[in-house]
């Protein structure tokens, strides 16, 4: 529940991986299809598990600035690699990277986020790049009225130019924008920046098998199950 209803934001900023889209679920009935006699469960999750490593090489300076598909591609490799998996051409790689354009939303996400678009300005605030965003957006039917990424302002969250550039980016004061996510570590950085916070739980984002953690923190302005909670707790 709220901790703050005093005033509400004008503008909500969305992680999208996790806390709108089912990005393990999504990866695993890839995976799948594809027949490549692998465990697509754990597939998945060490294909996730290499994305914050790969985007601290490129904020260090190891690695210049890219987008996420690349990256994603570099950490596809070195899973194939360790699944041994060798029967992928290049192409077949390829259209399996995109496979993080091809996200499903979560079952309650279409429906909360045209509620919540009758009251808030909605943008995401990924690092996801944009043509990826969109292509997942025209898919599964999100009702953006903004799209921001990491490759708008060349920097990975947490950094705090993110969550200052989605201020900017509306002319709006920090305060003005909310975070909406699933992860506890996104919105603490986001929290830094003077943007308030929307903690969802997605309890399954790494599958049925393997809950997480969904205690969130008390400094949270909403703690909400998924987004229709949060749209009900919006009043809309």
């Amino acid at each position: 529940m709220p901790n703050d209803t005093t005033t509400l934001p004008r503008i909500l900023a969305f992680d999208v991986f996790g806390t709108v889209v089912d990005w393990h679920g999504s990866i695993v009935r890839e995976v799948d299809a594809l027949g490549l006699g692998v465990d697509a469960v754990v597939f998945a999750r060490d294909w996730r598990a290499g994305y914050k490593p790969a985007m601290a090489r490129v904020m260090s300076g190891e690695l210049g600035w890219m987008r996420i598909d690349a990256l994603h591609r570099i950490i596809l490799e070195e899973v194939l690699s360790k699944h041994g998996v060798t029967s992928l051409d290049d192409t077949a790689k390829d259209d399996l990277n995109r496979a993080w354009h091809r996200l499903d939303p979560w079952p309650d996400t279409v429906a909360a986020l045209t509620r919540l678009k009758t009251r808030f300005m909605l943008c995401t605030l990924s690092n996801g790049n944009i043509g990826l965003l969109a292509d997942m957006a025209k898919r599964a039917g999100l009702p953006w009225d903004c799209v921001l990424s990491a490759e708008v302002f060349h920097k990975y969250k947490p950094d705090p130019g993110t969550y200052l550039g989605v201020a900017d980016v509306f002319d709006a004061a920090p305060n003005d924008v909310m975070l909406v996510a699933a992860h506890q570590s996104d919105l603490d950085a986001a929290r830094d920046c003077g943007l308030r916070c929307a903690y969802i739980e997605r309890i399954d984002e790494f599958g049925a098998d393997a809950p997480k953690d969904i205690s969130g923190d008390a400094r949270n302005n909403f703690h909400a199950r998924d987004l229709a909670d949060l749209a009900d707790q919006l009043n809309c």
